[in-house]
């Protein structure tokens, strides 16, 4: 559980970092726009940058913290053994589809966008590394839903 709570850490100072960047660009933004009479020309994609990054990271921080959101007519029904074993498949179904979709299918993006050469085109960064987020996203939540199983903290 040490592990768990370093990890909590680290993410949740990443996203706080990333959301302080995000409104000191979109200040800048709006700055430049109304009070120099030239926006900035890089402020509206670094922002839906970092915008997908908060929201994919945050998904996967909110994934570890158990606090998404849950549709429970089901569980409420089941006796508690029922209930144990029902959050069991939940997180392998969880975790079976983060693979599939997020980690593979994240690390088939960013490889063919990296293949490509795609670039951003305000900012010139390869968009292999915007999409870089989606697969570590993915890993972090098979490692907290394997962790709610190994655990029993269901």
């Amino acid at each position: 559980m040490k592990l768990r709570k370093k990890v909590d850490k680290v993410l949740g100072t990443a996203l706080a970092i990333i959301m302080g960047v995000m409104v000191i660009n979109v200040l800048w933004q709006v700055f430049t726009r109304f009070a120099m009479d030239t926006p900035s020309s890089f402020t509206d994609e670094l922002a839906r940058y970092l915008m997908i990054w908060v929201g994919v990271l945050g998904a996967a921080y909110i994934s570890g913290k158990r606090l998404h959101v849950a549709i429970d007519l089901l569980p409420s029904r089941l006796n508690k053994k029922g209930q144990t074993k029902l959050k069991v498949v939940i997180n392998w179904i969880i975790i079976v589809f983060c693979l599939a979709a997020l980690v593979i299918g994240g690390l088939r993006l960013v490889y063919i966008t990296f293949t490509l050469k795609q670039s951003s085109p305000a900012l010139q960064i390869p968009l292999a590394v915007v999409y870089a987020i989606i697969p570590i996203s993915g890993i972090l939540m098979i490692y907290y839903k394997l962790s709610d199983i190994i655990n029993k903290q269901l």
